[in-house]
């Protein structure tokens, strides 16, 4: 199939852009350099937190279909009652499965179809096993169509049946996880017989953005970075004690790049342990002050409780710093210790500490040489132009099979 015969897709999120939501950006971005037509469809945006150009433009570019209002929504619900009285049937048990808050969710999901249908579009994907793969899930049932979804974690299996992750996997055309790890999980709720639809796809960075990494930091004190949302999954709350007791035994300073509903708490534990002129709190920043906060740093920290992949891991691994994460989920799958970093268990405030005085007697040349091998491990495994080449392959196979 040329790149002209290709269909056009649609892309289904709840909440798009947001500075947490890059890597969804980067993967549309490197479907339509290879010719894809892709649509974005979010419930809703988050203009007011957008920093980096790259989200602000995709902004731009999205259908937030929230903003047809409640009348226009339900005016369309209406509508597909009388032209797909069955798809529309199917839709309502479904809901009635799974309470009224799903009746919202199948308005969404008329308006989606009616653009689906204008626009021409053969398959829908979402990103989160959420309520956008509800929206795209009744959505396509309406337009007639296939659709697909991606989970990430933690989110879908913290909640793996109230979700109904076992049927949205059993009637997608495939679904994706982010790791090997987020694959089993899904493997755990849907028959055996549906397991070769679930494709392990990475979240990719641009090796462009990424040339030689930038020069190894070599003075000290040890500089650390954290990035990601202030929210209860990211550890931050146990990396400040663990940091203000590896102080008492070397001279460590911490940048955390985010914002989030616990930056309140946050701020309480810098003053609480004496931190103020240890702890950096920059708010969201763009990509590139991102890339300039992680060159700038020794090592990436990344004390998570709960996550699928982080798409820090990799940024800071193709920029050469190697990492300090907690052993969790697909983390494993980047990170090994003594090769491209430490793990420690998530949660394990005495092991955080004890690895970030490891971390600062750990000789700069052996960080560096740690980073590099991080470098070479993530642009073989996580390059989103080979990622979006994969997904791309499963559209077109998706596309080429007949409606339900």
């Amino acid at each position: 199939m040329t790149c002209r015969d290709r269909p056009a897709i649609g892309y289904v999120i709840n909440t798009y852009p947001r500075p947490s939501h890059s890597f969804i950006r980067r993967e549309i971005l490197a479907l339509e350099a290879a010719g894809w037509a892709v649509h974005r469809f979010a419930m809703r945006g988050d203009a007011a937190q957008l920093v980096d150009p790259g989200d602000q433009a995709e902004h731009a570019r999205t259908e937030r279909i929230l903003e047809a209002g409640p009348i226009r929504l339900g005016f369309e619900f209406t509508r597909a009652a009388v032209h797909a009285p069955d798809a529309t049937r199917a839709v309502l048990q479904a809901v009635r499965r799974r309470g009224v808050r799903h009746l919202a969710y199948a308005a969404e999901a008329a308006q989606v179809a009616k653009r689906v249908r204008a626009l021409g579009i053969r398959h829908l994907h979402a990103h989160f096993g959420t309520n956008s793969t509800d929206v795209a899930r009744f959505a396509a049932r309406l337009a007639g169509i296939g659709y697909s979804f991606t989970t990430h974690g933690p989110e879908e299996f913290d909640a793996p049946l109230s979700l109904r992750l076992g049927e949205k996997l059993a009637d997608a055309r495939f679904a994706v996880a982010i790791s090997n790890y987020g694959r089993s999980q899904l493997c755990r709720w849907v028959d055996h017989r549906h397991w070769e639809r679930i494709h392990v796809i990475h979240c990719g960075i641009e090796p462009a953005r990424f040339p030689d990494p930038p020069s190894f930091p070599v003075a000290r004190p040890l500089r650390l970075v954290a990035i990601g949302r202030f929210s209860e999954q990211k550890g931050f709350l146990a990396l400040l004690p663990a940091l203000a007791a590896a102080r008492r035994h070397a001279d460590i300073r911490l940048t955390l790049v985010g914002e989030g509903e616990l930056r309140p708490a946050i701020e309480v534990l810098i003053t609480t342990h004496g931190l103020q002129d240890a702890v950096t709190l920059t708010g969201w920043l763009d990509e590139a002050d991102v890339r300039s906060q992680l060159a700038a740093s020794h090592a990436l920290v990344l004390p998570s409780f709960a996550e699928g992949l982080p798409m820090v891991i990799m940024e800071a691994m193709a920029q050469g710093r190697p990492v300090l994460g907690t052993a969790i989920a697909g983390v494993p799958e980047l990170v090994r210790p003594g090769e491209t970093g430490w793990l420690v268990p998530a949660g394990d405030e005495v092991g955080l500490c004890e690895a970030m005085i490891a971390l600062a007697a750990t000789p700069v040349e052996v960080m560096a040489r740690m980073g590099l091998n991080g470098r070479a491990r993530v642009l073989a495994h996580h390059d989103v132009t080979a990622e979006a080449e994969k997904l791309g392959a499963l559209f077109t196979a998706a596309c080429t099979r007949p409606a339900a």
